[in-house]
């Protein structure tokens, strides 16, 4: 991981320290700040774009919901993120969108141990998945973090009428990026809610999944353009260079079944002038 990829997680950094992290800010123009979120790094779909894009932007990781907050801040010029509840409470009601992209999309699973004591792969739907795991009393890892992932399952334990825990019990909140969640959960034999393409880039667990088939497990990436942006130029034409020439280059990404990591979201970006 880059010295700069190690800074863009402090999600409090300002943007003086940020630039003070890269040679180019000291040469001229900053670059543009990207926050993305840790699913798009973990599986592997941030590396194919850094792959391809000259200069590499100022990249912040971090949980959809801290994205999103930095860029109502004004601290990020251009987002990728998965939550789409948050991103039209954070960014889209408040005006601070000037271009929205449909990005892509991947899947979510419900995985867990293969002796699956809940039955999960005898469920009909995701929320019933849900509400075999609450009524079984099986442990389940969730992100507990306001990523796009963590907003999904709690979505979906409300579809299943059930309110888990707060803390103890057999519901834990690991407040940690999806990688580290699924090692969680795979050390303590339990369920997770799993985003596949990361969990396609994980090597040596144990978990299984369980159940994918619902629409409602989609999971869609949007890219945003920040109306506050001091780069609002270099800023839409990085988004749209994102959408015509790395979008086609992340839709080769597979999973180990050979079926494709992300599908490409129909629609294309709209100004919100």
């Amino acid at each position: 991981m880059s010295t700069l990829r190690r800074i863009g997680r402090l999600l409090g950094l300002g943007a003086g320290l940020m630039c003070g992290a890269l040679a180019a800010c000291t040469t001229g123009e900053r670059p543009l700040r990207l926050g993305t979120t840790f699913t798009v790094e973990q599986s592997g779909a941030l590396a194919v774009l850094d792959s391809l894009v000259h200069p590499v932007p100022a990249t912040v990781i971090g949980p959809s919901g801290q994205i999103l907050v930095a860029a109502a801040r004004g601290d990020l010029d251009v987002v990728i993120t998965h939550a789409p509840s948050l991103e039209r409470r954070l960014l889209v009601e408040p005006g601070h969108v000037l271009l929205a992209c449909p990005f892509v999309a991947s899947r979510f699973a419900i995985v867990g141990p293969a002796a699956d004591p809940a039955r999960v792969a005898a469920a009909q739907r995701a929320a019933d998945a849900f509400g075999r795991i609450a009524a079984a009393a099986g442990q389940f890892v969730s992100r507990g973090d306001s990523s796009g992932t963590h907003v999904k399952e709690l979505a979906l334990w409300n579809a299943a009428g059930v309110r888990p825990p707060a803390a103890g019990g057999w519901y834990l909140q690991a407040g940690a990026d999806q990688a580290t969640t699924l090692h969680v959960a795979d050390e303590r034999n339990a369920y997770a809610l799993a985003d596949l393409p990361t969990l396609a880039k994980l090597g040596g667990l144990r978990l299984r999944v369980l159940f994918a088939a619902d629409t409602a497990l989609t999971n869609p990436y949007t890219l945003y353009v920040v109306r506050e942006s001091p780069r609002r130029a270099a800023a839409q034409a990085f988004a749209q260079w994102v959408m015509d020439s790395a979008r086609p280059r992340i839709l080769e990404l597979r999973l180990p079944d050979g079926t494709r990591a992300f599908v490409a979201r129909p629609g294309r970006c709209t100004d919100r002038l």
